[in-house]
């Protein structure tokens, strides 16, 4: 059966699964915190037969279908979501608050990074795989993985025993997949061999001064000048010393220091963000910003050497070229000039390569073959319309209080994708 057939006679009705949406965005969970989500998927694999096996490095999860000889193919799905005020109006709008356990401050939560599209699209893709289970032979694993947004997910289920025979024993891949819904038109989909997203580097760092009267500045050293000074010089480093043909971003999402007008705080604490595309650049810039950090707070006289502590680290997104070609060529015959093989990389960062690098492989070493791809999820009209007008920085951006993926054809494209690239695998 081809696969436009096999789509139109397994694939479900998906109302079910944009109430299921609607439910997921209503009720996010914070990185650690996905319960919610997690047992909605749980509890729909389990009805659907899969063997299901949870609390896999937090609230992680997979199900599992064995149908017959043939390669195993692990399809991830994200499940977290991120301390935003959603400002969307939608009637499903999420106004949910909850105490953030990484540091125990309450916190707005939304799902504005799609994730809540990537569950239930994967709910979907888990009923077709089992309706149209007689016309493909393998076994698929579906993972449900929690905290990517702080790059803590997939190596905590690693380090939890994804793959350990004597824990949760996952059947190890030949190939893992996964894909992301964009501010790209719904409908269309984007590959892209080789690099396809960034490492990412974040760091809290804290500069230390001496606090004091606000009148009396000559009797302090003030962190929040430092501060300043170190914000504006780190803005040099993707200018001058990066090579113009590479790209980079350093981002300071934070400064945070004392409490009031009148008094000069005795410290102050910076986030820092860093994106590179290649191992060069990366070792250039993270050695570049503590240079910086260093010198300023020298300059400044500061009373001790600042604290430097990694919050998170996202490894590159490299797609395997045979596997990226194969989704690719199949991708082109079902959605035809919708499908982009030439996708432009993702600006952010993605810890799922991880799931694929750790698995035990054939050769008796680590590492298995991946491809990670894109899905639209913005209004073809409004996104049109805004590119005619040369203002696509009014299309809503992943990560915004203002994400929300139109519901359909997001939906859609997404599960046939995801069907789509595991049937090129399961034969």
């Amino acid at each position: 059966m081809d696969i436009q057939t096999l789509l139109k006679t397994h694939k479900p009705s998906l109302a079910p699964y944009e109430a299921v949406y609607k439910n997921l965005h209503q009720n996010p969970g914070l990185s650690l915190q996905e319960h919610f989500a997690a047992e909605t998927a749980a509890s729909h694999l389990s009805s659907l037969g899969y063997e299901v096996r949870t609390a896999i490095g937090g609230t992680g999860l997979i199900g599992i279908l064995s149908n017959g000889p043939g390669q195993t193919v692990l399809l991830r799905a994200d499940t977290d979501a991120l301390p935003v005020e959603e400002l969307t109006g939608l009637e499903y709008a999420s106004k949910k608050r909850e105490v953030d356990v990484e540091d125990g401050v309450e916190k707005s939560v939304m799902h504005a990074c799609g994730h809540d599209m990537h569950v239930s699209v994967m709910m979907a893709v888990a009923e077709t795989l089992v309706k149209s289970r007689e016309e493909w032979a393998g076994m698929v694993v579906v993972l449900f993985q929690p905290n990517e947004e702080r790059a803590g997910g997939a190596k905590a289920m690693i380090a939890d025993g994804l793959y350990d025979v004597q824990k949760h024993a996952c059947p190890v891949p030949d190939v893992v997949l996964g894909q992301h819904v964009m501010p790209l038109p719904a409908g269309t989909v984007g590959t892209r061999v080789g690099a396809f997203a960034s490492a990412a580097d974040s760091f809290r760092v804290t500069i230390y001064g001496r606090g004091g009267h606000a009148s009396q500045p000559h009797r302090t050293i003030d962190p929040v000048l430092m501060a300043a000074h170190i914000v504006v010089r780190l803005q040099s480093i993707v200018s001058r010393e990066v090579d113009p043909r590479e790209a980079a971003v350093v981002t300071v999402g934070s400064v945070v220091a004392g409490m009031t007008e009148n008094i000069i705080p005795g410290e102050a604490t910076i986030k820092i963000n860093v994106r590179t595309v290649t191992p060069e650049t990366r070792t250039r810039v993270l050695s570049a910003i503590k240079r910086i950090v260093k010198a300023e707070c020298e300059a400044s006289g500061a009373t001790k050497e600042p604290l430097w502590i990694s919050t998170s680290s996202f490894p590159f997104t490299i797609n395997d070229q045979e596997t990226t070609e194969t989704v690719a060529a199949a991708f082109s015959k079902h959605f035809g000039d919708k499908h982009v093989p030439e996708s432009a990389p993702l600006g952010g960062s993605e810890d799922f390569s991880i799931l694929a690098t750790e698995a035990p492989n054939k050769s008796g070493g680590k590492g298995v073959p991946y491809s990670y791809w894109c899905f639209g999820g913005s209004d073809p009209e409004k996104y049109e319309e805004a590119r005619k007008k040369g203002r696509l920085e009014d299309v809503p951006i992943n990560h915004s209080a203002y994400f929300a993926p139109v519901i359909q054809p997001t939906m859609s494209t997404g599960v046939d994708a995801m069907v789509i690239a595991a049937l090129s695998f399961l034969k």
